[in-house]
């Protein structure tokens, strides 16, 4: 496997080492996330199934919120997740730390701070302003 630095080098293996036991790190550290979530969800729902004898309109409406934040939080999780799975798929390819929309080095700072960057700053930029 060959990956390369921000000057177009190839990373030491022991680099590569270290970014795949970080990048796998939070990848497990969401996978335990989305098991917990899915469990309260099932949890909530049998809550929901087992007391609905009087439930009123607020009730009603409150159980359906609840029920949608806790999708939601399982949605983000995974979709965090599948960024972690990309960026390690990026890392055996070789194409780790490279952007995706101009093929220039992603700054090892914008790496620290976000893993599963798969842009540079200024692709990312250009593409938010484009989404709003």
């Amino acid at each position: 496997m060959v990956a390369h630095d921000t000057v177009g080098t190839a990373r030491p293996q022991a680099e590569i080492d270290q970014i795949k036991l970080s990048l796998q790190s939070h990848y497990d550290e969401l996978t335990a996330e989305y098991d917990q979530a899915v469990l309260q969800s099932q949890v909530l729902r049998l809550v929901e199934v087992g007391d609905t004898a009087g439930d009123d309109q607020a009730d009603s409406g409150t159980k359906t919120a609840e029920r949608d934040t806790a999708q939601s939080l399982l949605r983000t999780i995974l979709d965090r997740r599948a960024q972690y799975e990309h960026a390690l798929g990026r890392l055996e390819e070789g194409t780790y730390g490279w952007c995706e929309g101009c093929a220039a080095a992603i700054p090892v700072e914008r790496l620290e701070i976000f893993p599963s960057a798969t842009t540079c700053v200024t692709c990312k930029q250009t593409r938010e302003r484009r989404a709003a």
